[in-house]
């Protein structure tokens, strides 16, 4: 077998494995799986909502679920681990059964599509996009779509970090689409660029030190001099203590102004 088809056909029994477990663990909140092949056998993590409807009771769920991929698939000797979704709101699989699941209550469309992007905005996501496709209100299909926050559309990071699922219903009008592309909040972009200073483990941090300077004290503002209230008076017995200039004086002065 050459490397193409082998890729091509480990990829078209991943997508089996995907699809078989989405129908069998539908109830447990199904978020994905994630298969690696160890010394030992195949690694599956099946990723879940509730472990304990896949656990089962003494482990009797798990072991028939080991059993029907070892007989269905052909993977050798599988070793099923089940991890819990921390925040299902960032799991595209887990919105898009979410809603496929509120359009078959038959909750309309809008509020399935608005409700669903609140949640997954308010639980601190930069971006969501939700497209409902199919015959909705006429007899002719068209699409609506649903969409918040920052979602680049091409580059690296709509490539690496966009998660992306669907879902299909069947309604009596016929079958719905539904298409989630959710941008988590550890996306990066290289448009937001953070610095951070940060020093060598054994530098250790300089400290500069300054020659004190002299703080001169203010000069005083000269006081204020006080008016005279309104009904003060002079008296003559206050304009007259000083002692009284001789008259020889005050005529040597005015001979001396006349010359």
């Amino acid at each position: 077998m050459s490397i193409v088809k082998r890729f091509i056909t480990e990829s078209i029994k991943r997508n089996e494995i995907d699809e078989f477990l989405q129908k069998k663990l539908e109830r447990a909140g199904y978020g994905g799986v994630n298969l690696s092949k160890t010394p030992l056998g195949t690694h599956v993590v099946i990723y879940v909502m509730r472990p304990g409807l896949v656990i089962g009771r003494g482990g009797e769920t798990i072991k028939e679920l080991a059993a029907s991929l070892e007989e269905n698939f052909k993977l050798s000797n599988p070793q099923i681990s089940v991890s819990e979704i921390e925040v299902p709101e960032f799991n595209a699989l887990v919105v898009a059964n979410r809603v496929s699941s509120a359009l078959q209550r038959g909750v309309h469309f809008r509020r399935a599509g608005f409700w669903a992007l609140n949640q997954v905005m308010e639980a601190g996501a930069l971006g969501c996009e939700i497209v409902i496709s199919g015959k909705l209100r006429t007899e002719r299909a068209r699409f609506e779509k649903f969409r918040a926050g920052y979602f680049p559309r091409c580059g690296e990071p709509a490539l690496v970090f966009t998660k992306k699922a669907e879902a299909h219903v069947q309604l009596k009008p016929g079958m719905l689409g539904v298409r989630v592309k959710i941008m988590p909040p550890d996306a990066q972009f290289p448009d937001k660029i953070k610095i951070v200073a940060e020093l060598p483990v054994n530098e250790e941090p300089e400290i500069i030190t300054t020659s004190p300077v002299e703080i001169k004290e203010p000069i005083p503002a000269p006081e204020p001099i006080p008016e005279p209230l309104p009904d003060e008076t002079v008296t003559a017995e206050e304009v007259t203590d000083e002692a009284p200039i001789p008259a020889a004086q005050v005529k040597e002065k005015t001979e001396e102004t006349k010359k």
